[in-house]
Order: C-alpha cells, then sequence, then structure tokens
C-alpha cells in the first residue's frame, strides 16, 4: 500500500540525515522533493501546501536534542504533519444510541458499498461483540440485494429481506421494527450507489436519512480515485450529514492521495480501511500507523493486533512448546507455519507492516512469493503422512509421485524440501539460547534474490 509515496519520501528524507543544523536553505531541496511526491500521489494542492508550510515553519531553527540528528527531527515533523492532516487519532463508530443503532451508508456505484457492508457487520460482531442486522435499499439494482443476502450469510449476521417493488423508505422502516422486536444492537443500511450530479437520486437518500435518523453515516469511497475520492465526499457531505468515511480498495492504491486529503478536504474523519476483497479486510484507520507505514517504519502494532485476533493460540503455543523441546520441524510444521500467515492476509500483508520492508515487498511481488507459498501446500498435502513427518524418506521416485500429484515439477519439489530444511535448522537456533538474534542471521540465506538478504531496519 503506497508504495510509490513510501519510496518517495523516504528516499527523499535520507538526504537531509547528515545535516549539523536544520535551516531554510538545507531543507529548502528536502520541501520541494516531499512536495512532488505528495502532488505524484494525488494529494488535493491545498492539502499539499498546508503541509509543506507546517513542516518548514516546526523544521527551520529546530533546536536538536543530544539525542537526535537533525535528520531524525526532520522524519519526525514529517511523521507528526502527515498524522495531523489524516485525522490524529482513529475516530470509533458513535453507537451510544438506543438500539438498535442506525448506520446508514452512502457512496457511488462501484465504490463496492455492499461488500464494506458485509465487511463492517462482521467487524462488530467479531470485535465489538454486537448482533448485527443488514438490509438493501437499493431498488435500482435487484442484483445487490442478493448478493449483500449471500454475504450476509457468509459473514453470519441478520439479514432483512426486501425486494426491488418496494420504496427506499417503506423497506427501511420495516427493518427497524424488525431490529426492535428482535433486539438488534446495530442496523446497517445499505443503499443504491448514486452520481452527485442525479439531483433525483441524492433527493431520494436524503428524504431516506431524514426518516431513520441514523447516529452513523457513512460516505464509502474508491481510495484508488485519488484527490477526487474527497472532493466527492465533500459533495456528498454538503446534502448529507456524514460522520465519517470508509475507504475502499486501499491495497489497489500506490500513490496515498485519498487518504491524505480526504480529512483536510471535508472536515469527515475516514473511520475504515478495506484493504482486500475478502470479508475480513476491514481495519480501523489509525492515522499515526499509516503515517509511520508511508515513511518506512512499518506498522508493528496492527501486526500484532491481527494475530491476537487471527492466529490460532492452541496451535500456537503447541508449536512453540515443540520447538523449545528441540522436536524435529516436520513439513506438517511447515504446512501450519504456511497457513497461520494465510489467515493474516499472506506475506505481502505481514512484510507491509514490518519496518523497513517497502523495497523488499515489491521485489516479493515481483517474483510472486505469495503465489509460491500456495504451492508449497499443494505440494506438501500430495505427499503421505509419513513423508511429511519425516522428509528424508523422499527418495528420487517419490519426488516424482509428488510432482505428479500435485501438478509441479521435481524442481518445486527440490525446492520446498530445501526451504524445509532451511526453516528447521532456524527453528533449532530459536530453540536454544540467543535464539532470534541466530534466526534473524538464518533469515539471510531465505530470502529470495534480490531482497538484499534480510530484512532491512530490523538488525
Amino acid at each position: 500500500m503506497f508504495e510509490n509515496l513510501s519510496e518517495r519520501l523516504t528516499g527523499t528524507l535520507k538526504a537531509i540525515t547528515g545535516q549539523a543544523k536544520l535551516t531554510e536553505d538545507n531543507i529548502k531541496g528536502t520541501l520541494r522533493e516531499v512536495r512532488m511526491a505528495l502532488l505524484e500521489a494525488d494529494v488535493a494542492l491545498p492539502v499539499v501546501k498546508d503541509f509543506i508550510d507546517s513542516v518548514k515553519e516546526r523544521a527551520v531553527g529546530q533546536k536538536i536534542s543530544s539525542s537526535l540528528k537533525p535528520g531524525q527531527v526532520f522524519v519526525k515533523i514529517v511523521n507528526e504533519e502527515l498524522v495531523r492532516i489524516m485525522g490524529e487519532e482513529n475516530s470509533s463508530l458513535n453507537l451510544a444510541a438506543a438500539p438498535p443503532a442506525v448506520v446508514l451508508m452512502a457512496g457511488l456505484q462501484g465504490a463496492g458499498k455492499t461488500t464494506t457492508v458485509a465487511k463492517l457487520s462482521k467487524l462488530l460482531k467479531e470485535r465489538e461483540k454486537k448482533k448485527v442486522l443488514v438490509v438493501s435499499a437499493d431498488v435500482y439494482r435487484p442484483a445487490a440485494i442478493k448478493q449483500l443476502q449471500m454475504l450476509a450469510e457468509e459473514v453470519g449476521v441478520g439479514f432483512f429481506a426486501s425486494d426491488d417493488q418496494q420504496q427506499p423508505i417503506d423497506i427501511v422502516n420495516r427493518a427497524l421494527e424488525h431490529a426492535k422486536l428482535q433486539h438488534y444492537d446495530v442496523l446497517i443500511v445499505d443503499t443504491a450507489g448514486r452520481l452527485a450530479v442525479d439531483s433525483e437520486m441524492m433527493a431520494e437518500i436524503k428524504a431516506l436519512h431524514a426518516a431513520i435518523n441514523p447516529v452513523e453515516t457513512l460516505f464509502v469511497v474508491d481510495a484508488m480515485t485519488g484527490q477526487d475520492a474527497a472532493n466527492t465526499a465533500k459533495a456528498f457531505g454538503e446534502i448529507l450529514p456524514l460522520t465519517g468515511v470508509i475507504l475502499t480498495k486501499a491495497d489497489g492504491d500506490a500513490r496515498g492521495g485519498a487518504a491524505l486529503s480526504v480529512r483536510q478536504i471535508t472536515g469527515k474523519p475516514i473511520k475504515f480501511i478495506g484493504m482486500g476483497e475478502k470479508v475480513d479486510a476491514l481495519e480501523p484507520f489509525y492515522p499515526e500507523r499509516l503515517a509511520s507505514r508511508i515513511l518506512g517504519m512499518g506498522d508493528v502494532l496492527s501486526l500484532i493486533e491481527e494475530a491476537e485476533r487471527k492466529i490460532d493460540k492452541q496451535k500456537a503455543e503447541k508449536f512453540a512448546k515443540k520447538m523449545t523441546k528441540g522436536k524435529r520441524f516436520t513439513l506438517e510444521d511447515f504446512r501450519e507455519q504456511i497457513q497461520q500467515m494465510d489467515n493474516m492476509g499472506g506475506m505481502m500483508s505481514m512484510m507491509d507492516k514490518l519496518p523497513g520492508m517497502g523495497q523488499m515487498v515489491q521485489a516479493a511481488q515481483a517474483a510472486q512469493a505469495e503465489k509460491g507459498m500456495g504451492k508449497l501446500v499443494v505440494i506438501i498435502n500430495s505427499m503421505t503422512v509419513k513423508e511429511r513427518k519425516n522428509p528424508d524418506i523422499i527418495s528420487g521416485s517419490r519426488k516424482k509421485r509428488i510432482a505428479m500429484g500435485s501438478g509441479t515439477q521435481i524442481q518445486d519439489v527440490n525446492r520446498l524440501l530445501k526451504q524445509h530444511k532451511q526453516m528447521a535448522k532456524m527453528m533449532k537456533k530459536v530453540s536454544g539460547k540467543g535464539g532470534m538474534a541466530k534466526m534473524m542471521r538464518g533469515m539471510k540465506g531465505m530470502m529470495p534474490p534480490g531482497m538484499g538478504g534480510g530484512f532491512p531496519g530490523m538488525r
């Protein structure tokens, strides 16, 4: 996410690290580069101007403490200003209302609104322990009603049936009555995708809002539209009393213009950010964490929180005990670790959150590392239980059978066995004294070509 902006900014900020003092002259070039990086990232011009002015004002003549170098101080200022323009802190949903708390979702056609309704309902159900009901008031696209029903079943939340012969206000009023009778905590209303210039449909959603008086009115917008996302949100905000914005498809946004522009242009906080197509790919928006990732410092807090939610703790504890006792690291263990990684969004998602991994993520993408992980699991599944527990018995004839059974080549099987052997050595080091330091050194040999032979920023 935001690879282009991150690469430009981190490269630009390196130029100032050797300065003994921050002056207007020696930061001029750096600020010019930062300005260009932000404009290329499709950040709105007024936001760029405000950002540059604030950084310059704070940086010039800055007194440097003995513990920090001037370059570090400058990066700290840039980081704090990025946080400021994105909204300082996470703004959570205000559900402190007599149940059911009504959440109205608005947005343009194709922004991913219906999918986001399902993602949000899953998040509220699992993390907030809310009983959630969803309803579609999109009478212009019958497929949207069916889509929401299927998604509601997938995430395990209530679905209130509607059809395209009804009026949106009647649908939502009936859903509201049902939610009260069945003691739902939250009712999420999906509305028809519309255009800001469509006065008839804008009048309809305005009337719908007035009829149900939601506690939250969220505007769902595609992050890949850059600063247009902020401008569209502003246009909707002039018609509806929006309480926040949800950015979708942020995983495909290498620029970052929307995330950096929305808050300042609309005055509305970004509350959630969509990071993929899966129904669990919606995260609360934390400006300080995103700023850290943009500057190549990683987002370890989000990684830890994700691990807490998605890793099978019993399996993890069992594996840790096994390694501590010095037991053998089998191919079954290897497969389990790959599957645990996949539960957390895969290698790309995890690496994106680790400090200093920007260039490494790009190299891994080029090598299609994610696809390679899936192939490893298929190969392991083609083995017998005996082979998975004792890879040393895998002879040439067995390799041929495994390759045929998994639809791969013998070279792929050999590569897997080599990777497993390296991993087993690493696990052995971890189980001993000073294990983590040894493991990090061992990781060098595991990295694909072009990744620098290790984890940058983690030394």
